[in-house]
């Protein structure tokens, strides 16, 4: 089973599962890169080779592969996940008219995965415009009705990970079109969720609920307005190609 970095959340949950299925007793984790993960996979599927490699959903390798997230009985990997927009106290108030954008954002994990694949063969500011070009009417719904700004600035934290930069991407420059300043900011979870409660950040769209991020949002859900969800489907699991045959984590023969 080739996984990615020792440090990551999704490395920690892959041995809680190895422990958790009796079917997966002599089963062992290489830990990787994403970038080891990804050229694995990429080498089995031109192979047309079994291949299992640790993986979350929305990424860029659904959209490039035919893939397929085993099912895991249970729930050793966290389940599905969904992504909210939070924002901090009295930004409504501050700035009404983004404050509206950031509430009413929301698209699929599709569209997130096409901007991720886009964006490795350009770069996100690319991969973005070319999204909102061919996604007028969903945009036109986040901006209907709102009022140019007059340059002022919005402060969106996001996480590293590529999903995250890619949301974050798009509200950039969704908000410069509408006339005001967008600095997005790239931090650890811990320390984006403490900017948007103490009000160094202004929003977020990057809070991975409910296992993720769950402890971090426990802690400043008082000092921090949620705006719901932006993004269903997100996902951890096992991932294989879609030609081999199995669809669940039981499906998998013990080694010896």
């Amino acid at each position: 089973m080739i996984g990615i970095e020792p440090g990551a959340g999704l490395t920690g949950l892959t041995y809680d599962a190895l422990e958790q299925y009796e079917n997966l007793e002599g089963w062992t984790l290489q830990e990787s890169s994403t970038a080891g993960m990804i050229g694995t996979l990429d080498q089995a599927i031109r192979n047309e080779e079994p291949v299992i490699v640790t993986g979350w959903k929305p990424h860029w390798k659904f959209s490039a592969y035919d893939l397929k997230i085993l099912e895991d009985p249970k729930g050793a990997l966290g389940g599905e996940e969904y992504t909210n927009t939070l924002v901090r106290k009295g930004l409504e108030q501050d700035l009404p008219d983004v404050y509206t954008v950031l509430d009413r954002f929301y698209w699929e994990p599709e569209d997130v995965e096409q901007v991720m694949l886009d964006a490795t063969n350009s770069d996100f500011d690319s991969a973005v415009a070319e999204w909102i070009k061919n996604n007028e009417a969903k945009v036109n719904e986040w901006t209907e009705g709102i009022a140019q700004g007059n340059g002022e600035e919005l402060k969106l934290v996001t996480t590293t990970w590529d999903s995250e930069l890619a949301s974050s991407s798009v509200m950039e420059q969704v908000i410069t079109e509408l006339g005001y300043k967008v600095d997005v900011i790239p931090v650890d979870p811990a320390i984006m969720f403490q900017a948007i409660a103490t009000g160094e950040g202004d929003a977020s769209l990057s809070a991975a609920l409910p296992t993720t991020h769950q402890a971090f949002y426990d802690k400043h859900k008082k000092n921090i307005d949620d705006l719901g969800e932006n993004l269903k489907g997100t996902q951890n699991g096992f991932v294989v190609p879609s030609y081999v045959d199995i669809d669940s984590i039981e499906d998998l023969e013990p080694k010896e």
